[in-house]
């Protein structure tokens, strides 16, 4: 149980998952969780020492924490990761998928990376049904799923991402009918789809930044930690009734 800022914290007795949490979205996702009380072990398919890093940060706030190898694209090294997760910390109740890849191909680009966008849809898709799949078999009542989908699924609103929209409208589609088959034990789950956030996958600096900037209402770039705020409150106690939903976290994208 950790207190901080002289009060309990909302998931102080959870144990938090998150996948690809060695940077980025993952990483605030992580700290974010632990802030508010939880232990958190992140997954990480090549960083090992970033994880670590990640790892030695939380525990330095006083939660238990560590870090696990798993590459998404593989359904096997998922369900081992999760289980894995659950015996060493006693429990699971919070799954973050989080790991993702992107992969620029247009449709009519004959020189598309082939291997890369089939290994888009393994990571993205794959990787998020064996986490479900898993957590639904170890999450107690009350669990919580959420993954990290992305406003593309809704509005590509640029050329080259058709596949990339795909495995995150797919998310979406495999959430809300996890929901339904996990509602009657308390489970929820749910999707945060984020806009253009400031990360090593997405630099504020990057070739796109402008017209990226340029697509939403409020002219920004967003920061991981405004997706993470939103991934702790589905997280959290006060969203008991939030299931199968979508939650747009993009600056007003799709406004």
């Amino acid at each position: 149980m950790h207190a901080h800022n002289g009060r309990l914290g909302s998931l102080a007795g959870k144990v938090a998952l998150v996948t690809g949490g060695s940077r980025g979205i993952g990483a605030a996702t992580a700290r974010a969780l632990a802030a508010e009380g939880a232990a958190v072990a992140i997954s990480h398919s090549a960083s090992a020492e970033r994880a670590e890093a990640v790892v030695a940060g939380l525990r330095a706030t006083g939660v238990r924490a560590a870090a696990y190898r798993a590459d998404q694209a593989e359904p096997r090294q998922v369900a081992d990761l999760v289980g894995k997760v659950a015996a060493d910390f006693g429990r699971l109740d919070i799954l973050v998928n989080n790991a993702g890849v992107f992969v620029y191909g247009a449709t009519d680009d004959a020189d598309s990376d082939a291997a890369a966008l089939e290994r888009q849809f393994a990571v993205n898709v794959g990787g998020v049904a064996a986490g479900i799949r898993a957590a639904a078999g170890v999450l107690g009542d009350g669990g919580r799923i959420i993954t990290v989908g992305s406003n593309l699924a809704d509005r590509p609103g640029q050329p080259g991402v058709a596949d990339y929209a795909a495995t995150k409208a797919a998310v979406v589609g495999y959430s809300k009918g996890a929901a339904r088959d996990l509602a009657p034990r308390g489970i929820t789950v749910n999707v945060v789809q984020s806009g253009s956030v400031a990360t090593e996958m997405n630099p504020e600096d990057g070739p796109h930044a402008d017209r990226q900037r340029a697509a939403n209402a409020m002219g920004r770039y967003g920061r991981p930690e405004e997706i993470a705020a939103g991934i702790v409150f589905l997280a959290g106690p006060g969203a008991s009734f939030v299931t199968g939903a979508v939650l747009d976290i993009d600056g007003g994208y799709a406004a």
